[in-house]
Parts: structure tokens; C-alpha cells; sequence
């Protein structure tokens, strides 16, 4: 959060040069890291805390969230490499707002004229809601102070950030001030804020709040941070329940373990004077990769504000990132009263104004952090969802208990953020049957068997390691159909268009009129009673693009379906498993049937694995056209090159012959489809003599 030192003109030149200098010195030497970093490096120090003091921040727990600052336009735009206009800040501003951020720091006015224009035009044209608090930060320089409450003037609230560094490294190194002289630059500072927005408030009727910055908190000296904050409370003098002062606690530089910030925060929290009247506001930062933990951890100790970046963004590692931090109150059930319903359009709009990239693994924004490729990962999530929908169903239909979220792997519904479950299982090479079924499931509402989840997944896999890609959505469903033939049009081998069925005679075997309706149970794919009448299925096909009607007969559709492959195509196959499922089944005027059915050729047996045998799906509104497209579905799968045999011709006698004398039959043979007498030798001679 440093926000550098104003050095008078004179010396920039030769600091820049000294700078250069030690730069060059070091770019071709190489500095190995050390056996024992403890000959470099200095752990950090003890807090202070009394003798047998127990520490309260371990047994806390976070249960309302704190205040938020979001500092995107002051701390996060000082980082960027092309900083934002003054258009583009008043874009991210407005989405700050939206999100609900209460206190928003907007500038450093006595920076230049656009930082200055900036807060004056969020003032002049009304941009700033009555219920939230613009902050500017200003260093503890006189002509800065002014310029900076100058630029307040006319706001309903305003809060002055006023900062200086007062660790060790900075009073001795940089400033080459003593304590007392770090003491008396704060005072005098504080006692200038006062004066001045006492006159604005006059003036303009502003209302200000101090927020003093003890800039490196985190590498001061605690007894110090302590001594120094309660003579500004003192010097500030209107502090109030009603009315308090903020301490800024800055992790300006994250130095040390993020219990060890606790710790700070704690030893401060306790040891400030007049608590009721102070507001504690809690600033890491991540060069250690952990502002997330060290501001939770500080909330615990005694923070009550958290100033920080959508994203993290800022100098070196950034500061806090807000999102994960509210994002992860979210998920345990404390509301962070911050908006992030649409979280994909607000991670786009502060990429593009920051002219960043977020990692793809980035938490809760990051493209695929709710995607799972491993198989394992995604069983898991498959049947999490699977129960927590039965579960939640429950809750809808007896109207108690709790909607709970609990899912393997998923801390926080995606839905909440604005995004849809489709991401959620990505499939590859490398993933399970779970994943594929679980695509399937969501885009075609076909919910597998599980050995028909095992033999697809194997298609996957195959598509998948050829083109060395991921496979999407799109690619998966496209691949289930074209396996499957699940089209109105003739896919594959063979394809089923039309079906008849006509119940045949006990006594005659011959069939009659066509059944106008016939009554079948979607969960029956087994054969029938052997009391029960046999059914003739005829069935137009197309078979290799020819169409072409096959007949045979059994006690049900599937079995006389199955019959009419063997006699007319030569295709012998067994039935394994099988399973039905209702399609909307809550809407039946709308609901389809599908029946999954596992085929294999005789005598073969499947293995756990389902190598040996093929399942095919059929989909309708009826139950039974369902189970006979599921026979040719899985029958495609099969035949593989197989030649069928041609097409049988049936024999029909045509209506002039049918008065004759029954004899004749006797004398006619089929011959390229024409009636023809068979004559004998002997009439054959008796003709010719009649003729002569």
C-alpha cells in the first residue's frame, strides 16, 4: 500500500541515477539461495502481550461482515501499467455501487489535475448515492492536505485518508526520523485535517471522518503503533460512538505469517484507547500469498473494516482480493451485504479496465474453478447432485427441513454467482464415465444405466485421445447420437421407421387386423408368460439405404422385433440388461419414454467393463416404439460389415385367379415374380397331335 515518499526535485535525478546504478551492479551476478536463510533473513518478533495473556482471536468466529473499502480506484489503478481515464474509473465506480459498496476511495486529488477533476466530477454530477462515502488519500504534507479536503468540498460524507510510513526500515532509512520525530509529522498533520474540514463542514456542510494510516504496520514496532495511534486519538479529540476514527492496520508489505497479523491486530484492538469510538480497518497485502487468510484472521482479532481490490489487483502481489474474501463468508452462511450475482460481467469489466487476464484457476472467478475433469471428481459431484436433488425435492414436498448445499468438491452453488451447471464436468481423456453421463444427462435428460455409462465413456475416451482435445458439450452429445442412432432421419445400417403389429391366431398362426392399441409396461423387456398369444412385428427398415419390410414373431414387440433381425437379416443377438425412464415425467401430456438395452451376440459373455456387448437407446412418446428403436439402435453397433441377405419375396395370388379350380396351384411356380403352367411330357404330345 506504500504509496511512495514526495522527494523535492533536486534529489530525483540523483536518487534515479543511484537507483540505475545498483540495477546494473547486479544484472549479471547470480545469487544462489542460501543453505541457511537464517544468516540473511530475521524471523519476525514477539507481540508484547502480558505475561499468561490468552489469545481471542483463535476461539472467534466471523458471524456479520465487516465494512468494506474498496480502494480499485486509488490503490489498484496506482498499479496499473496504463493507468485508467477518468471515464473508465466512472465506469468501475458505478459498478461499485451496484455492488454495494457503502465506502469507496477514489483518488489521490493532490496527485495531478485528473485526480483532482475526478473527485470533483463525481461530486458536481451527482454520481455518489447518499448512502456512500467517497475517501481520498493524502500523505501528512501541509500542501497536500489542502488540495486533497479542497477537493471534498460539497459531499455528504468523506472520509480523509491521511498516511505515513512509521516502521523502523522507513523513519530510520528513508526519512532519518526518530520516534518522536515520526510523532510530532503525525500530529501536526492530524491537527491540520482538523482545522481545515472543520472550516468545510461551515462552508459546505460536509461531514468528515478521519482514517489515520499507520503505513508498514505490519513491520512496526506494536508498543509504538499503539503509543502513537491513541496520542492521534487524543489530538483528533471529537472521536465518539456516533462519530468514530478509523486506524488503517496496513500489511503494507506481508513480512510474516498471517496468525502473526492476527496477533497485531489483537495486541492493537486491546491496547487502543476509547474502543468504542475506533474503528479498526484491516489492509494486507500478498507478497506472501496469503492476504486472504491475514484478513480473515484479522477480522477475528478485532478488524471491523477491510480495505482491498476486486481481484486482488495493487502493487508487487496486490492487495486483498475482496470477491474470494466476501465469496468465502458467502459460503459459510454470513452475508458480505456485497452483490456478486453476476459475477462473470463483473470480472469482465474490471479485466478490461485494469487491462488484466485472470488465471483460469483463479478462485471463484476463474474460468474453471468449477469444472472437474478427473473421473473420481466428477462420480462425486454426479451423485452429490443426484441426492441433494432428491433431497431438496423432499424439502418441496412435505414442506420442512432445510435446502442445504452439500456437494462434493463444490463449496458454493455456481448458480448463486450467475453462472449454470454445464461447466461443471468437463470431459477428457483422462476423465471417468461419471463426467460423460453426467453431460449426457444434463443436455439429453437421459440418465444412463451404469454399464451403458461405462461403454460410452469408452467412445469418449477413443474421440478424445485421436484429436488430443477436450471434449465439449456439443461433441459429446453429437457423439451419443451418431453411436446410438438417436435421429428422426436414417442413421447408420439399419433404421427402423415404421412398425405394425398384429396379434396372430392360437390355432392358425395367421395374423389379423393390425392392433389399434396395444398396452405395454416400460419396465417389461423380459419374455412373456408362455400362455401368453404370440405377436407378429413387421417392421419397414431401411437396410443400407434400401427400405425393406422384415417380419417375425414372439410374445411381445421386443422379442418378436428380435425374431424378424434373425430371420430376414440374419442378425442373432441376447438380450443382457435393460432399463426404462420417463422423460417429464411430471408433465406426462409431454413426457417421452427411453428404453436402454444391452445386446450381444450369442454365446458371448459381457464383461463387468461391458467389452462384448453393445447398448442401444430408443426415445418416443410410446413405450413400445421406444423399446423396438432401442433393438435397432443397439443392433447398428453390431453388424458391423456383415452382408445381409437379400430381401425375401412373399407370394400373393392375384383376385382373377382366385375362382379357379384349386388343382392349378399345383402347376404354378414362381419365376421372376410371373405365374407360369407346368406342362408334362405326355399333354405335351397330346397338344401336338390335336394341332396336326
Amino acid at each position: 500500500m506504500y504509496k511512495g515518499v514526495a522527494f523535492k526535485t533536486s534529489h530525483r535525478h540523483s536518487l534515479s541515477s543511484s537507483l540505475f546504478s545498483l540495477i546494473s551492479s547486479n544484472q549479471n551476478s547470480t545469487m544462489p539461495m542460501l543453505t541457511d536463510p537464517s544468516t540473511k533473513y530475521l524471523p519476525y518478533t514477539d507481540i508484547p502481550f502480558p505475561k499468561g495473556y490468552v489469545r481471542q482471536w483463535p476461539n472467534n468466529r466471523t458471524t456479520i461482515s465487516p465494512t468494506w473499502l474498496s480502494t480499485d480506484l486509488r490503490d489498484g489503478n496506482q498499479a496499473l501499467v496504463n493507468p485508467m481515464s477518468n471515464s473508465t474509473k466512472l465506469e468501475l465506480f458505478r459498478t461499485l455501487v451496484k455492488i454495494g459498496f457503502k465506502e469507496i476511495e477514489v483518488a489521490y486529488p493532490s496527485a495531478s489535475d485528473q485526480e483532482y477533476n475526478f473527485v470533483r466530477s463525481l461530486i458536481d454530477d451527482g454520481e455518489i448515492p447518499d448512502d456512500v462515502s467517497i475517501q481520498v488519500i493524502t500523505p501528512a504534507r501541509p500542501e497536500l492536505i489542502m488540495r486533497s479536503i479542497q477537493s471534498l468540498a460539497g459531499s455528504k460524507h468523506a472520509i480523509v485518508h491521511l498516511y505515513n510510513a512509521v516502521s523502523p526500515v522507513f523513519r530510520e532509512i528513508v526519512f532519518k526520523h526518530t520516534k518522536e520525530d515520526t510523532i510530532k509529522l503525525t500530529l501536526n498533520a492530524v491537527r491540520l485535517v482538523k482545522k481545515l474540514t472543520e472550516e468545510e463542514t461551515a462552508k459546505s456542510g460536509t461531514r468528515f471522518t478521519l482514517n489515520y494510516c499507520l503505513e508498514t504496520f505490519s513491520q512496526t514496532e506494536p508498543e509504538f503503533a499503539v503509543e502513537l495511534a491513541n496520542k492521534v486519538l487524543e489530538e483528533w479529540g471529537t472521536a465518539t460512538p456516533d462519530n468514530k476514527i478509523i486506524f488503517n492496520l496496513a500489511a503494507t508489505v506481508e513480512c510474516a505469517p498471517s496468525n502473526y497479523y492476527a496477533d497485531l491486530v489483537e495486541y492493537f484492538s486491546t491496547n487502543i484507547h476509547k474502543r468504542d469510538s475506533v474503528i479498526v480497518s484491516i489492509h494486507p497485502h500478498n507478497d506472501r500469498g496469503t492476504a486472504v487468510a491475514a484478513a480473515e484472521l484479522g477480522l477475528l482479532a478485532g478488524g471491523d473494516r477491510i480495505e482491498g481490490c476486486l481481484l486482488g489487483n495493487g502493487e508487487r502481489t496486490g492487495n486483498v482480493d475482496l470477491i474470494t474474501l466476501a465469496l468465502n463468508m458467502y459460503s459459510q452462511g454470513v452475508s458480505p451485504r456485497l452483490d456478486f450475482s453476476n459475477l462473470q460481467e463483473i470480472v469482465a469489466l474490471v479485466c478490461k479496465c485494469n487491462e488484466m487476464a485472470t488465471p483460469v484457476r483463479y478462485p471463484y472467478a476463474g474460468q474453471l474453478v468449477f469444472s472437474a475433469f478427473a473421473g473420481t471428481h466428477q462420480d462425486a459431484i454426479k451423485k452429490g447432485l443426484d441426492a441433494q436433488s432428491k433431497r431438496w425435492e423432499e424439502v418441496d414436498r412435505t414442506g420442512s427441513g432445510k435446502k442445504y448445499w452439500a456437494m462434493p468438491y463444490i463449496p458454493l452453488d455456481p448458480k448463486d454467482l450467475g453462472y449454470g451447471y454445464e461447466n461443471l464436468i468437463r470431459v477428457s481423456s483422462q476423465s471417468g464415465k461419471a463426467g460423460t453421463a453426467y453431460v449426457v444427462k444434463q443436455n439429453l435428460l437421459l440418465d444412463l444405466p451404469r454399464r451403458m455409462q461405462v461403454s460410452f465413456y469408452q467412445v469418449i475416451q477413443r474421440e478424445s485421445e485421436r484429436t488430443g482435445k477436450e471434449m465439449t458439450v456439443a461433441s459429446i452429445t453429437s457423439t451419443f447420437r451418431s453411436t446410438y442412432s438417436v435421429s428422426s432421419q436414417p442413421t447408420g445400417r439399419l433404421f427402423l421407421h415404421e412398425y405394425r403389429l398384429l396379434p396372430l391366431s392360437p390355432s392358425s398362426h395367421q395374423p389379423s387386423s393390425p392392433m389399434s392399441d396395444y398396452s405395454d409396461d416400460p419396465d417389461f423387456l423380459h419374455p412373456a408368460e408362455e400362455t401368453q398369444a404370440l405377436i407378429r412385428f413387421e417392421g419397414d427398415v431401411s437396410v443400407d439405404g434400401t427400405r425393406r419390410t422384415i417380419r417375425g414373431d414372439g410374445k411381445d414387440p421386443v422379442w418378436a422385433a428380435l425374431e424378424a433381425l434373425r430371420l430376414d437379416l440374419e442378425v442373432e443377438l441376447d438380450v443382457g440388461e435393460s432399463m426404462s425412464q420417463t422423460i417429464n415425467a411430471d408433465n406426462l401430456p409431454h413426457a417421452k419414454y427411453a428404453t436402454f438395452i444391452e445386446l450381444s451376440p450369442p454365446g458371448s459373455v459381457s464383461s463387468k467393463s461391458g467389452a462384448g456387448s453393445i447398448w442401444g437407446v430408443g426415445i418416443s412418446s410410446d413405450v413400445t416404439t421406444s423399446k423396438c428403436r432401442s433393438i435397432f439402435s443397439a443392433a447398428n453397433g453390431l453388424v458391423g460389415d456383415k452382408r445381409f441377405p437379400r430381401a425375401k419375396r412373399v407370394f400373393t395370388p392375384r383376385p382373377g385367379l382366385s375362382h379357379r379350380d384349386s388343382s392349378w396351384i399345383s402347376d404354378v411356380r414362381m419365376r421372376t415374380g410371373r405365374p407360369v403352367a407346368v406342362t408334362s411330357d405326355s399333354q405335351k404330345q397330346a397338344s401336338l397331335k390335336a394341332s396336326s
